[in-house]
Order: C-alpha cells, then sequence, then structure tokens
C-alpha cells in the first residue's frame, strides 16, 4: 500500500491526530477538539473542529466522510456529504455534521466524528466545443440506464 506523507500542525494541545481504524482502512478517524459536548439538534447543522491543520500534497486531496456507525445509529453525516479539502488550505479542519435524524445528537470531546480520505486526482482543461461524441446512453438521465 503506498503511503503519502502529510504534515499535521496542532493548532490545539488536546488535538488527537487522526488514526486508521484497521491496516486496510481507507480512511483515518477525525476527533472533535471540543471543551465540551455539544448537543446537534434535528436538522441542525454544527462545525465541529478538530484542532488540526494540514498540508495535503500537491496533487492530492483529502475526502471528509461520515463515519458509518455514527451516521446510521445517531443520524450524523457531513452536511455537504463530502468534504473537500484542497491541497492549498491551511486553515483548520472543520467537520460540518448535520443531523438528519428526528432527535437530539450530542458530540463529545474526543469523538471521531468523521474519516479522510486521501486521493489523488486530475484537474480538467475545460474546451468549448460545438458538438460532443455520439454513445448509447446520449442525454438519457437520472434512471435511463433502467433499475436492474
Amino acid at each position: 500500500m503506498t503511503k503519502v506523507p502529510v504534515k499535521i500542525k496542532k493548532l490545539k494541545q488536546n488535538a488527537i491526530l487522526p488514526k486508521y481504524g484497521s491496516a486496510q482502512a481507507a480512511g483515518a478517524d477525525l476527533y472533535a477538539c471540543m471543551d465540551e459536548a455539544v448537543t446537534i439538534e434535528p436538522g441542525e447543522t454544527y462545525l465541529v473542529p478538530t484542532g488540526l491543520a494540514m498540508e495535503i500534497p500537491e496533487g492530492y486531496v483529502g475526502l471528509i466522510y461520515a463515519r458509518s456507525g455514527l451516521a446510521t445509529k445517531a443520524g450524523l453525516a457531513p452536511a455537504n456529504k463530502v468534504g473537500v479539502i484542497d491541497s492549498d488550505y491551511r486553515g483548520e479542519i472543520m467537520v460540518s455534521l448535520h443531523n438528519h435524524s428526528d432527535k437530539p445528537a450530542a458530540i463529545t470531546a474526543e469523538e471521531r466524528v468523521a474519516q479522510i480520505v486521501f486521493t489523488p486526482y486530475v484537474a480538467a482543461d475545460f474546451a468549448v466545443v460545438d458538438e460532443l461524441s455520439d454513445t448509447n446512453r446520449g442525454a438519457g438521465g437520472f434512471g435511463s440506464t433502467g433499475k436492474k
């Protein structure tokens, strides 16, 4: 497995470094860095600080995903579904957690709130054209390929 060096700066002394839950885990857990628990009401979004800033290598992006247990059991998942941390961002990593459930949900200090996956990306070189190539699907959109 390829490892990419990511420099991390602790912005708060009690910040917890990301940790992988297993040897083959794609995402490293991000931890809440707060002084006290916070309750997120149904339909509410709260920015959870991690107390960390990162220097993600150029050509890579950090993608913030939900922790499956937190999303399934408490209804808490990133408000933007997938957070994007660009390689030129140097501010604090914040997790925008949204409560999708109908019950208040608490986040405690040092709780695992999301996971970050590092992946390479390619940038597009956009070109305006008069025509696009034909395909079997064509302009068929949502559901056009069938259910099975």
